[in-house]
This record gives C-alpha cells, structure tokens and sequence, in this order.
C-alpha cells in the first residue's frame, strides 16, 4: 500500500466535487499569478525555476513510513519561505499539471481537487503557520529553517484533512469516512516529519549561504538592518 500524500486518482471523487475544487483552484491560480508580481523580481524568478524543479524531483522520491506505506514532498511551506506564497502557489500547480499530464501521476479530471489540496491548501497552510512561528520565535535567521520546518508539517496533514472533507461530500468509494480520516490523519502526520525535516534542511542550506534568495528571510534581514531590493511589478 502506498500512502496518497493527498495525490488523488481520477474517479475518487465524484463528477460535481471534482468541478467544485476545479473552479476553486482556478480562481486560487489567478490570485496567486497577481499576487506573484510583488514577490518576482531579477532574483526571485530563477529561483522560482529552481524551487519548481526541486519540488518536482522531491515528489518523485517516495519515502518508508512503516507497514508497506511510502509518502514523498509536498513542498509546498518550503516553496512558500524560498519564494514567496503566491509564487509558490504557481511553483507547485506547474509541477501538479506536468505530473499529471505526462506522468501519469494524479488524476486528469483530478488536476483542480489536487491543486486545490497541495497548491492552496499545503502553501497557505504552510505559510501562515510559518509566519506564526516566525513572530513566536526570536527574530534572526537561524530561525527561519525551524520556523519553515513547523510549517511544513502542519501543512502536511492539514492537506490531509482538506482530502478528508472532499471525500465525505463526494468521495465514490464506500468507505467509512471516520475510518478514512483515521487512516489519512495517522499517516500524514509520519509523513509530515520527513517534509519538516526536508523542508527545514533545504532552507538552513539556502539561508546559510544567500540569505537574501530566500523570501523568508526577509523580516530578520530587516531587523539587522540590510535592505532587500523590493519587486519591481512588470
């Protein structure tokens, strides 16, 4: 058995739940292409590429968690602290329709409820658990890579919990709906450590030698007193 982390198939949820998250993650994509040209500018958008391919290769790369189960990256809380949430929104719906359409890996008529799950919900999630810690934590920048590896496990089974609403209103399998959360809770919470841990490893190692790339870091960077160049808006 192979744990989803939160990828659905086509036909797992019925044909109006599937056109719900369809619209949802359209109208979440548009918002995040006008909020991306704040945060874009000469530096950011190679990273961007950059973050885009590593999220890519991460979710090719499936991990033990016990009994026969595998999970892989999400990425989604550290593509949102490298490049910025709106961006990161973008990042991973490429990487969503690209693995869907040529890698066979997520459902075609599934591409709005897994963009809804892993794009908006695991980057909005990650994120704002991010800049929580952030503001709970002391101000510097060793402690973006804690801050970011806090919300990359909440974002882990909050997409997890999303996945469990659809299915409750229009999952097609006649499955138990508690013992469908009981199953999808449990594991993405094991699987959330290997996303914190990968997440918070990725972003130490960003920050320790270009502080400046990494989005996150803005607000200590701030705080000692170094300017960041803002986005210029094309």
């Amino acid at each position: 058995m192979e744990a989803p982390a939160v990828h659905v198939p086509d036909g797992f949820l019925d044909a109006p739940t599937s056109v719900a998250t369809a619209v949802v993650a359209a109208a979440g994509v548009a918002v995040a292409l006008r909020g991306a040209r704040r945060e874009l500018d000469d530096r950011t958008a190679p990273m961007a590429g950059l973050v885009a391919t590593f999220v890519f290769a991460g979710q090719m790369l499936n991990f033990p968690v016990g009994a026969g189960t595998s999970g892989h990256l999400i990425g989604g809380a550290m593509a949102a602290v490298l490049v910025g949430p709106w961006t990161a929104i973008l990042c991973l719906t490429v990487v969503l329709l690209v693995q869907a359409l040529f890698m066979a890996d997520g459902g075609i008529t599934a591409i709005g409820t897994n963009i809804t799950l892993m794009a908006l919900v695991g980057v909005v999630v990650g994120w704002l658990v991010f800049r929580l810690a952030q503001r709970l934590l002391p101000n510097r920048l060793s402690m973006v890579a804690p801050a970011a590896a806090v919300g990359a496990y909440v974002s882990v089974p909050a997409a997890a919990l999303a996945f469990t609403g659809l299915f409750a209103v229009g999952g097609t399998t006649p499955l138990d709906i508690g013992t469908v959360l009981t199953a999808m809770l449990g594991w993405h919470l094991v699987i959330g450590l290997g996303e914190a841990a990968i997440t918070g490893l990725v972003v130490a190692s960003v920050v320790a030698v270009r502080p400046d790339l990494c989005y996150g870091a803005r607000r200590p960077l701030a705080a000692r007193g170094l300017t960041i160049r803002p986005a210029v808006a094309s």
